[in-house]
């Protein structure tokens, strides 16, 4: 028996069965070295096969050289990737999961500086991801365009896949010639809708006539219906329709967004859950042969459960829950769903570091993108279990604790403050971030359930510490701020004018320590949820806040998480100034004297309360008592070097795992 009985019930497509409803849908991980798939790769996917996903769709490759949109995008139009893709296929195969790969062409949307190729659209249309326009197709391009899918299908099912998903999501190519607004032909390519559709559905027809009946074939669309210009959800509905009356598909998968609202195409939890729903909903009631596969911010097995239950979906696609834990499924199955580390939302290290052309990791997972290199998402037993004292329980220290217990050693772990979670419990604290919460719960439970010592309230010095008589002592004792205001922007001031009048870090606020007035200044130096979260909070709670920041835009950080502009639309919505290319030059009561970093003119804005988000440093106070005691300590998380969680979390599994 099972919690979750739909998810568990096996599916077929073209004569191929899913052994559960659970799809592992596509994505750009960015891992190709020289365009071809390598180990890591290869042990990225195999990770999640091995935890029980049913479907995995590899991600997409580029079709013709007028489509390449990413730096790690595979070699397009090139029998050289089948030997590689092979050794994926048969990897992947080995652990029961069935295996296809998506194909795209962005049309107007290309990638030009890494394409070194004009982007071809049905109409010239203007790129949403640049500047640069587009080429208008001709007749003999449509064709050329139509015979490089079915190429790359061949060398798919050559390569072992077992079938293909058509791109035709987010306003890409195929999506661009259905919407009137990008497709203003007037031939047999533009017009009606039999004509606007006609690319898909002889690409499709192709395909199948090429690779056989027993070939899965997927069409991927999306839901873009929040933007005028975009195709209302009756048209896609109308579009699909078409396509499953011709039995051209065996599925559809349904996300959310598109290059004209591209926040919500990896949606932080800024979005609400299960987004691209409706959207399948809809299609389940106008197909009669196709599957339909939910996806988009369907994060747990709870989630899967529920909508496949109510039967608005015939498969759910999870993502960037199978990337925070690949083996959410195999977990659910076993009636372990408390132990699923879930995913939090942020998009920080998935979309944050594709979408600055680096291959994909994960804030909470840090053994995403590194499998091939430390054995998948799962621990070998250590040699020799030793003792392992941890001080400082926020990120780093609760994973080195988490992932050396798992490895049998015997860990103690000591906390100054009464909870875990150093500032991430901070961070969880502010609006629509209790995700966080939920994951240091995790945390507990998987402590308790591996024997590790954890004290709270306790704070231990060099000879307590001397004391205990470790194997290995971790220092995970995190950052504190400066104390000096000191601004990047204004590097010849050693430390803020005015400090001594109400000016608080945003660990005070967040921490409850801060007493401030009405009117707040919050001093944002990272253009991170430090200051921006912060803010939120500070205005959703009734102060006046005004954001001043050296960028040119609040949340420049926030940008490659596809978080910055749900953000400010949040602080605009409740008042919010912003202030934008400025630093604080002094502060005094009544408020601060702001410098434009443009034109150096200073201006006065009154305020109450000053909050800084700047820089903090290392608190390394411990590590230098211990080193006059003559103890070796391992540095870890901020302690090492303040920087984001994500780098904590990596440098605690990746110490425990040379223990």
């Amino acid at each position: 028996m099972t919690d979750f009985p739909h998810i568990f019930r096996p599916a077929t497509l073209a004569g191929h069965t899913l052994r559960n409803r659970i799809v592992f849908g596509a994505h750009t991980t960015n891992m190709a070295e020289d365009g071809l798939p390598g180990a890591r790769h290869i042990a990225y996917y195999t990770e999640r096969a091995m935890g029980g996903a049913a479907m995995i769709v590899v991600e997409p490759m580029p079709v013709h050289p007028s489509a390449v949109l990413t730096r790690g995008n595979f070699r397009h139009s090139s029998d050289d990737v089948i030997p590689h893709f092979a050794r994926l296929t048969k990897a992947v195969k080995s652990h029961g999961a069935v295996v296809l790969q998506q194909l795209y062409h962005v049309g107007a949307h290309g990638d030009q500086d890494n394409s070194w190729h004009a982007a071809w659209s049905p109409s010239g249309g203007p790129s949403w991801h640049d500047s640069d326009g587009s080429h208008e197709m001709t007749l003999a391009e449509i064709e050329e365009i139509i015979d490089s899918f079915v190429a790359a299908a061949i060398r798919c099912q050559k390569a072992g896949f077992h079938g293909v998903e058509v791109w035709a999501a987010y306003h890409g190519l195929l999506d661009q010639f259905w919407t009137p607004l990008s497709n203003t032909r007037n031939d047999d390519w533009g017009g009606s809708l039999e004509n606007r559709t006609r690319l898909s559905r002889e690409i499709l027809r192709r395909i199948r006539a090429a690779c056989g009946p027993d070939f899965i074939i997927g069409l991927a669309v999306s839901d873009g219906s929040g933007v005028e210009a975009a195709l209302s959800l009756d048209e896609l509905q109308e579009i699909v329709a078409l396509h499953d009356t011709e039995r051209l598909m065996d599925y559809v998968t349904c996300g959310s967004g598109s290059y004209f609202d591209f926040h919500p195409l990896m949606p932080t939890f800024l979005y609400p859950e299960k987004l691209g729903v409706d959207l399948a909903q809809r299609l389940k009631s106008v197909v009669s042969h196709a599957l339909v596969t939910a996806e988009s911010h369907i994060r747990t097995p709870e989630n899967a459960n529920a909508v496949l239950g109510a039967q608005q979906a015939d498969m759910v696609s999870i993502v960037r829950g199978q990337i925070a834990d690949p083996h959410l499924v195999a977990k659910a199955g076993a009636g372990r769903a408390e132990d699923v580390r879930g995913c939090i939302s942020c998009n920080q290290q998935c979309w944050g570091r594709r979408s600055r052309d680096y291959w994909i990791s994960c804030l909470i997972n840090p053994s995403v993108g590194w499998e091939h290199q430390w054995g998948g998402d799962r621990f070998t037993p250590a040699d020799r279990p030793q003792n392992i004292l941890v001080i400082g329980a926020g990120p780093a220290g609760l994973e080195s604790a988490r992932a050396a217990a798992e490895r049998g050693h015997r860990v103690t772990l000591h906390e100054a403050a009464p909870r875990i979670g150093g500032q991430l419990r901070l961070a969880g604290l502010q609006p629509r971030r209790a995700q966080i919460l939920d994951l240091l719960t995790w945390y507990e439970r998987q402590l308790a359930h591996l024997g590790v010592t954890l004290h709270c309230n306790s704070y231990l010095d060099a000879p307590d510490i001397a004391a205990i008589a470790a194997d290995h002592v971790i220092l995970a004792t995190g950052s504190l701020p400066t104390g000096t205001g000191f601004q990047k922007a204004l590097p010849h001031l050693p430390e803020l004018p005015g400090l001594d009048g109400n000016v608080w870090q945003v660990e005070d606020v967040m921490g409850r320590a801060a007493r401030l007035g009405q009117r707040v200044i919050v001093l944002d130096e990272g253009g991170n949820w430090r200051g921006g979260g912060t803010a939120w909070h500070l205005a959703e709670t009734g102060h006046a806040v005004t954001i001043v920041t050296p960028h040119a835009m609040i949340g420049r950080e926030l940008e490659r998480s596809a978080a910055d502009l749900p953000l400010r639309r949040r602080l605009a919505a409740l008042g919010t100034r912003f202030v934008i290319e400025s630093a604080v030059a002094s502060w005094q009561n009544g408020g601060a004297e702001v410098v434009n970093l443009l034109t150096g003119e200073t201006s006065h804005i009154a305020a109450d309360s000053l909050v800084l988000a700047t820089t903090n440093r290392a608190d390394m106070t411990l590590f230098h008592d211990l080193a006059r005691h003559g103890i070796a300590a391992h540095l870890i998380g901020d302690a090492h070097a303040p920087r984001l969680a994500a780098q904590a979390f990596h440098d605690g599994r990746n110490l425990a795992l040379r223990l």
